[in-house]
């Protein structure tokens, strides 16, 4: 079990999209995905408004972190442009921070909600291990490149079907969580080639719809105008 002061919930957002240019500000019905993030962390009643920090090196992602009153961790350019490798470049933050663990929160992915954050944060509060991350459940069949079935057959099944076959889980890149220091040694989360290193917290598909792509963007986007939240 930790310590809660010891825990930070990040988000960490930039403006700089290849795919879908200025996505976090970009008008999304009527709101903006940073908007829709941020609402959901600034209203929580379980996650210490104190210990939320939001990473963003641009002057308007600071500006709308604010109008939430939540904190900005002021984030270098170089690190906004960073694609991941070296992680202390990527996370820079985790030295630079009082805390010795860390929860990373998707801001792109709209349906994500805050009940579910909120039962990863308790979740991860609540674990032994250092490392939890998000996953999808699925059942069904899966082959390698070379077109070998990699999912075990069920037994004294003749077809394909999906009520009998074992249950696999997909990476679900919405929510992480892992201690600080051993992102000085470029590891997050912990070893996923250990079996039981790390804990996987099973979300709903629907939550972890992430926006990478402009179409992603605009089937979210109709999807949040019908009522979908």
């Amino acid at each position: 079990m930790k310590n809660r002061k010891d825990v930070c919930v990040v988000v960490q957002a930039r403006m700089g999209s290849e795919r879908v240019p200025g996505k976090m500000l970009k008008p999304f019905a009527d709101t903006t995905i940073m908007d829709i993030c941020l609402e959901k962390l600034a209203k929580s009643k379980v996650i210490p408004k104190e210990n939320i920090l939001i990473s963003v090196w641009e002057e308007e992602l600071k500006d709308t972190t604010k109008n939430h009153g939540l904190n900005v961790f002021n984030r270098s350019k170089e690190s906004a442009f960073s694609e991941g490798t070296p992680m202390t470049t990527m996370y820079e933050w985790w030295n630079k921070v009082d805390y010795k663990y860390c929860i990373l929160v998707n801001a792109c992915a709209p349906f994500m909600k805050i009940e579910t954050i909120e039962k990863f944060y308790e979740s991860y509060v609540n674990s032994k291990e250092n490392g939890m991350f998000g996953v999808i459940e699925k059942k069904n069949y899966f082959w390698d490149k070379t077109g070998k079935l990699i999912t075990e057959w069920p037994s004294g099944q003749a077809v394909m079907n999906t009520k009998y076959v074992g249950k696999t889980y997909e990476a679900a890149h919405c929510l992480y969580a892992g201690k600080l220091d051993k992102i000085g040694d470029e590891i997050w989360m912990g070893d996923f080639s250990k079996a039981g290193d790390i804990n996987l917290f099973p979300m709903e598909e629907v939550e972890v719809l992430d926006i990478d792509y402009q179409w992603e963007f605009d089937m979210c986007e109709k999807l949040y105008k019908g009522g979908m939240r």
